[in-house]
């Protein structure tokens, strides 16, 4: 078996036994959440399968929407930040992305930075806006985007720092 595939299968599952036994805990503010099991999608290979990403992407929110009983929200977003991610690696990274010289769990720069920021607010407004289904609530999911936002931001560049192995 691929030592990839191995690692994506390890990734998915440490990501989300972590965030169901740890981070679906936390509830600063009662509305502010931490989801940084969205690092299985971001942390996906460039040059690995789309289609894989999207099934595995998929599966990985279906599980979420079971933990939480959420009704498909988590699904949805997943599948959505996993559609356009290449978009949002374009945007990103430029022309580069394409000849596989990005890695995100490298040291942080602008470029991963604006990566690892787009989308997560991407997820996050989507599953917000998906989770309220009302224009009446627009600010509250403007501000449970930006505040869930900055706290799944800080944590997952906590765990890609963690996780990034050391280079000697």
């Amino acid at each position: 078996m691929n030592s990839a595939i191995i690692n994506n299968a390890l990734r998915f599952i440490l990501l989300l036994a972590t965030q169901v036994t740890i981070f679906n805990n936390i509830n600063l503010f009662g509305f502010v959440n931490p989801f940084p099991y969205v690092l299985f999608i971001l942390l996906f290979p460039v040059n690995g399968n789309k289609y894989g990403l999207l099934v595995s992407s998929f599966f990985l929110g279906l599980t979420m929407d079971m933990f939480l009983n959420s009704g498909g929200v988590h699904a949805a977003s997943c599948l959505i930040l996993a559609y356009i991610r290449p978009t949002i690696f374009k945007f990103a990274f430029g022309l580069s992305y394409e000849y596989q010289t990005v890695k995100i769990n490298d040291s942080l720069s602008p470029e991963r930075f604006s990566f690892i920021l787009i989308a997560v607010v991407i997820h996050h407004f989507t599953l917000f806006f998906l989770e309220i289904f009302a224009f009446d609530y627009f600010f509250s999911i403007i501000s449970r985007t930006l505040l869930s936002t900055i706290f799944t931001l800080l944590i997952s560049i906590f765990i890609i720092y963690l996780i990034k192995p050391n280079r000697r």
